[in-house]
Order: structure tokens, then C-alpha cells, then sequence
């Protein structure tokens, strides 16, 4: 006589969630079994983690630690989970997420469907032509911070499925285990690298600011994405007041404003006259500060505008400048359109959205790092140097203006540089 098992988990939803997970790509965790190595006996492994997630015999491996360059200096923990373990908490999400998300807040953007970072950044630009003063919240740690207890709590008051309780409580405690072997236990935050993570993130701080702030401050626009905040004010007093006060809930919640990173912002523009010391911020890889811009007339004015931010424009270069497109010289110029196109043209997709121009000097490295490629390929430019490689460059764009993704945008190389 077989033994009943506890919980209902469709097998359709396992395949689903590998599917998800396979699409997501990512390095193996701590069993070192990659995606294509898991695909071998595919079925023998989602039936077997089908069958322990519905008896309540799964219990989680450590994650991976990883770490990754922080873009203030510093390194950040990534944990990484084995590939199973990353189906079985794709399987929890996929049943959890419809029961949160219409409980969130239209103005948290961070890992939620059908939003994007990009939309938030248009928010924010609109606001700030609205409201002259920002209160730029960092909160510190965020994700090593959040409080296990609290968490459990918000998950158990949006679901009925107690499995959904028992596994995130499994996966919040699970240990990292670096390279080494050695294995830290860990009694809060939620490692950043899960799947499940983001959501449970979003949760917490639903409760802890977006909720909370809406009810105590009703007249207070903010956006939010994952733990970067930007709230609008309409004074540096009312700024002064929502600075501390939100320093105060967070603490609460067991979280810390960072000290230094968290400022007061005022949104200087034409119309604004005002040195205050800290007339810029950034949010999302933009730099939001004052600006010449053009109306609808073409006459040019001041306005509070966001643009890539130069940390972000530097590590485009820093990348392009890695790809060392000169040693590509046994590929064909259609075959290096290929291979950098994706990126680019997410860069461009991201940080064209908003004064575009400062993409400009970021482009034109890339056009300059082709005619690299064009003197090393074809010798008989060499004589000239670069004027000979800029004039065959763009002989090329003019041929073929949507060969590589900054020319269809129109970053092209001009002949006569």
C-alpha cells in the first residue's frame, strides 16, 4: 500500500518551471551539475524533486557563494542554487506570485511583471519637473538584512498552500558553501541569485515601505525598484521630515538607511533658484541633474533630466574595450555585427530612452574600436591609418546603415574624422 503524499504540485508546473529556469540560463551551484548536465536524465530529475517538494522530504543544498564587483567598490554575495533547487523554488513562485501581485504597489517596478526599470525611470523624470525636492533612499544590505520571522509571516498571510511556507523557510535558512567547502549558516537576509528572492523582497518591503508609506503620507509619490527609492517632495522641510521618518519604519523592519548614500536632493532647473549643495542623484544606472534641452520651438533651456550615468558610460567602455575587437580578424564584418548586436543594442534600448546624446562618446569608442578592427583585417589601409580605416567604416554604413545595432541608431562613423 503506497503512502499518500502531502501536498498538491502539478507535474505540469514542474516542467513549466524548468522550462522557466532553462530560459534563464546561470552557472551551476555547489553539485557543480550545470543545465546541459541536468537535461541528461531530465525526467529522472524533475520526478524526483516532483516527488519530494508534494511528500515534504525536500530539503535544500547550500547555496553557492559568489561574488561580484559592487559598483560603489566592495564586493557583493551572490547565492548561487543547484539547478534543481532553482526549479523548485521557480515552482513556488509560480504558484505564489499570483496571489501577491495584485497586492503590490503601482509604483514598486523592480522584478514584477509587465514593469520594467525604464518605466520608473519615466516616472521619476515627470515627478521631479512636479515636485523640487528628492529624498534618494539606499538602504544598506538590504538582502542580507530581512528578517526571516517577519517574512515567514507575510508569506503565510498570501497563501494557503503550507508547503509554499515550508520550502521558502528551507530556502531562506539554507547555508552558502564557498569555494572552498566551508559552509556558513545564515539566520536572516535572502540570498540575492535565487529565484524565489525578488519576490520575496518585493514582499517585505510592500509591508515595510510602499504600504506604509502610502497610508501615513497619502500626498507622497515615490517610486521603487527592488530597495532603490526615490521619494518626491514638495519642501526641504516636508524632505527633512520623510527622510527621518522612513528611517525610523525601516529600523523597525530591521533595516538600515545607509548614512551617507541616503541625501536630500534638490531638483534644480530654469525655473528653480536654489544652491542647495546636492542638486543630483542617480537612480537605475541614470544620473538625474540639470541639463540644456530643447522645447518644442528649438529654443534651449535648463531642465531637471535624467541621462546614463558616467559609472555606467565607463563600463560600457570598460566592456567594448574588453572584447579586444582588433584580434576578431578571422571573422567577417557581418560576423562581429553578430556577436556584439545583442548588447549593444540593449545598452541603446535602455539608455537611449532618455537624452540619448550621452551615449555619443561611448559610441563613438565602439566606431573607433571597429577601425582597429579594419586596419588589422585589411592591410592596405594601414598606409593611411585611421583616416583610411574611418573612410572604409563608413563607406560601410552608408552601404549597410543597420549592419550593427549604434549605426541603425544613428551613432555611424563619419568619414572625415
Amino acid at each position: 500500500m503506497s503512502q499518500a503524499k502531502s501536498f498538491e504540485i502539478s507535474k505540469h508546473k514542474v516542467m513549466e518551471a524548468y522550462k522557466r529556469v532553462r530560459a534563464n540560463k546561470g552557472v551551476a551551484g555547489v553539485d557543480k551539475v550545470s543545465i546541459q548536465v541536468f537535461e541528461k536524465r531530465l525526467e529522472d530529475n524533475l520526478y524526483k524533486l516532483w516527488n519530494r517538494m508534494r511528500s515534504g522530504s525536500y530539503f535544500p543544498p547550500p547555496v553557492k557563494l559568489a561574488e561580484i564587483p559592487k559598483r560603489g567598490g566592495g564586493r557583493r554575495p551572490l547565492g548561487i542554487p543547484t539547478v534543481a533547487d532553482r526549479v523548485g523554488q521557480m515552482v513556488a513562485k509560480m504558484y505564489l506570485e499570483p496571489e501577491i501581485e495584485p497586492h503590490f504597489h503601482p509604483d514598486s517596478y523592480g522584478y514584477r511583471p509587465k514593469r520594467s526599470a525604464k518605466q520608473a525611470v519615466g516616472v521619476a523624470r515627470r515627478r521631479c519637473w512636479e515636485y523640487d525636492w528628492v529624498v534618494d533612499v539606499d538602504i544598506k544590505r538590504f538582502f542580507d538584512d530581512l528578517n526571516h520571522e517577519k517574512l515567514l509571516k507575510l508569506v503565510e498571510k498570501h497563501t494557503e498552500l503550507k508547503w509554499i511556507k515550508l520550502y521558502i523557510e528551507r530556502w531562506l535558512k539554507a547555508p552558502m558553501e564557498d569555494d572552498e567547502g566551508n559552509v556558513m549558516p545564515r539566520g536572516k537576509g535572502s540570498p540575492q541569485g535565487g529565484v524565489i528572492s525578488p519576490l520575496l523582497a518585493n514582499l517585505y518591503l510592500h509591508y515595510a515601505f510602499d504600504e506604509w508609506i502610502t497610508k501615513k503620507s497619502p500626498n507622497v509619490k515615490f517610486e521603487r525598484y527592488a530597495d532603490d527609492i526615490v521619494i518626491h517632495c514638495t519642501s526641504e522641510a516636508q524632505a527633512r521630515f520623510m527622510m527621518e521618518i522612513v528611517r525610523e519604519r525601516l529600523q523597525e523592519w530591521d533595516l538600515e538607511v545607509h548614512p551617507e548614500k541616503t541625501k536630500i536632493v534638490y531638483c534644480k532647473d530654469e525655473r528653480r533658484d536654489n544652491d542647495y549643495p546636492d542638486n543630483q542623484f542617480d537612480f537605475l544606472s541614470y544620473t538625474f541633474q540639470a541639463r540644456q534641452a530643447k522645447d518644442r520651438n528649438g529654443k534651449m533651456h535648463v531642465n531637471f533630466l535624467p541621462a546614463v550615468s558616467n559609472r555606467s558610460s565607463k563600463r560600457m567602455r570598460e566592456i567594448i574595450k574588453s572584447w579586444r575587437l582588433h584580434n576578431w580578424n578571422e571573422m567577417t564584418i557581418a560576423e562581429v555585427a553578430k556577436r556584439i548586436n545583442p548588447m549593444v543594442r540593449g545598452w541603446i534600448d535602455y539608455y537611449g530612452g532618455y537624452y540619448r546624446s550621452k551615449l555619443s562618446y561611448t559610441m563613438f569608442c565602439l566606431n573607433t574600436y571597429l577601425v582597429r578592427w579594419v586596419l588589422k583585417k585589411y592591410r592596405r589601409f594601414r598606409r593611411e591609418q585611421w583616416q583610411g580605416g574611418y573612410r572604409l567604416l563608413g563607406n560601410i554604413a552608408k552601404k549597410q546603415p543597420e549592419l550593427f545595432a549604434h549605426w541603425k541608431a544613428n551613432f555611424k562613423p563619419a568619414t572625415g574624422q
